[in-house]
C-alpha cells in the first residue's frame, strides 16, 4: 500500500516551529537570561550591606528586607494593611471608571457636549495629582472619602480619553451602513459603536487601573490610618527602612498582578479580533 504525503500549510508549519522554539527549554533560557541582572544586583546589594559599605538606614540589605517581610506576614499585619489598600483602590477605581464611561460616552456621542465639556476636562487632566491632592483633602478632610476621590481622580482621565477617542474613531462607513439598515440610535450604539470601541475602552481601563493604583500611593502617603502606605509612613517615623522597602515591593508586585489580570480579561473579550495578540 502506497503512503500518501500530507503537507501542511506554511502558516501551520511556522506556528509549530514557534511553539517548539518557545517550549519548556526556550522558556527556561529566557527566564535565566531575564533573572541574571536582578540576581547580580541582589548579590552586590547584599555584599555592600554585609560589609558595611552602605548604611542600613539608607539601604537595608535584601536579607533584612526579607526578614521584615516574613515578620510582617507571620504577624498578619501585612495582609491586613494590604486588604485595606485593595478595598480602597477598588472603590476609587470603580467610581472613577464609572464616571469616565458615562461622561466619556456622552462627550463622544454628542458634538455639542464635547465642545462645552471637553476643553475644561483637558485642562484638568493636565493638572498633576500631587497638586490636586491637597485641595481634595482640604474639601473632604483626611477621612476615607478624600482618599477615594484622589484614587478616582487618577483613574478617571485615562479611561475618559480612551472612551472618547474610541467612539470618535468608529469607521464612518460602518455608520452609514447602519443608517441604510435603518438602525435606531440605541441599536446603532449597541451593535456598532460599543463593539468597535471595545478594544480602546479596555486599553483605557488598563491604564485607569494603573493610574488609580498610583493614586492610592499618593492618598495613603499623604495621611492614612490603614493600608500599605500607612505601613510605610509608620516605618519612616520609627526608622525602619526595611519595612519601607517591603511596602515598595508590595506596591510593585500587586500592580503587576492587577495588570496581568486585566490583560487576561482583555484577551478573552477580544478573541474575535484577528489582529489582537495581547500585550
Amino acid at each position: 500500500m502506497r503512503e500518501q504525503a500530507h503537507t501542511l500549510p506554511s502558516g501551520t508549519l511556522t506556528a509549530q516551529r514557534r511553539r517548539v522554539r518557545t517550549g519548556s527549554g526556550g522558556f527556561g533560557r529566557h527566564f535565566l537570561v531575564a533573572a541574571l541582572l536582578p540576581a547580580i544586583i541582589l548579590v552586590v546589594w547584599q555584599w555592600a550591606g554585609s560589609t558595611g559599605r552602605v548604611s542600613p538606614l539608607l539601604l537595608p540589605s535584601p536579607l533584612a528586607i526579607g526578614e521584615a517581610f516574613v515578620r510582617l506576614s507571620l504577624s498578619g499585619e501585612l495582609f491586613i494593611q494590604l486588604w485595606h489598600s485593595l478595598v480602597r483602590a477598588s472603590t476609587g477605581v470603580f467610581y472613577g471608571s464609572l464616571a469616565a464611561l458615562l461622561l466619556g460616552g456622552i462627550v463622544g456621542l454628542s458634538r455639542t457636549v464635547r465642545k462645552l465639556v471637553d476643553p475644561s476636562l483637558q485642562l484638568l487632566r493636565l493638572t498633576p495629582s500631587l497638586a490636586t491632592a491637597p485641595i481634595i483633602i482640604l474639601w473632604f478632610g483626611f477621612g476615607e472619602t478624600s482618599k477615594i476621590v484622589i484614587i478616582g481622580f487618577g483613574a478617571f482621565f485615562p479611561l475618559y480619553m480612551s472612551m472618547v477617542q474610541s467612539i470618535l474613531g468608529v469607521d464612518s462607513k460602518l455608520t452609514e451602513v447602519t443608517r441604510v439598515l435603518a438602525f435606531g440610535r440605541g441599536k446603532q450604539l449597541t451593535r456598532l459603536v460599543l463593539p468597535a470601541a471595545l478594544p480602546g475602552i479596555l486599553s483605557g481601563l488598563r491604564l485607569s487601573i494603573a493610574y488609580g493604583w498610583l493614586g492610592l500611593v499618593v492618598a495613603e502617603l499623604l495621611g492614612s490610618q490603614s493600608g500599605i502606605g500607612y505601613l510605610m509612613s509608620h516605618a519612616q517615623t520609627n526608622s525602619q527602612p526595611e519595612v519601607i522597602f517591603v511596602g515598595v515591593i508590595i506596591f510593585a508586585v500587586m500592580g503587576k498582578l492587577i495588570d496581568l489580570f486585566v490583560v487576561t480579561i482583555e484577551r478573552r473579550l477580544l478573541r474575535w479580533r484577528d489582529s489582537f495578540t495581547g500585550n
